[in-house]
């Protein structure tokens, strides 16, 4: 059995469609694809959960965590604005003369 191994989504898909379709047991059918039995039950597991959104690949991201991360991007970007206009903005709490009506 190869390690480190890298297999493409389409592979996993129909690996796991193996599972769930054939009479085969999973130890079965992850022997005969050449896989470990606990990498086709983390296959099984993901495709359970996340459907058609499994199996995105390294460097990607599912759409609720791209969204996350992109809504925390913006969090940042607009404390970052609100900061600089705090600066810029004259502290009224602050009196620099006294100040009399007399």
């Amino acid at each position: 059995m190869p390690t480190g191994q890298t297999y493409d989504k389409t592979f996993k898909q129909e690996a796991v469609r193996l599972v769930k379709m054939s009479g085969k047991s999973q130890r079965q059918i992850a022997k005969d694809l050449g896989v470990g039995m606990s990498t086709l039950s983390r296959w099984c597991s993901e495709m359970e959960e996340h459907g058609e959104d499994a199996f995105v690949g390294s460097g990607n991201l599912l759409p609720e965590a791209e969204e996350l991360k992109r809504l925390r991007r913006e969090n940042d970007m607009l404390r970052q604005e609100r900061d600089i206009v705090k600066k810029r903005l004259p502290s009224f709490r602050i009196r620099r003369r006294p100040f009399s009506l007399y």
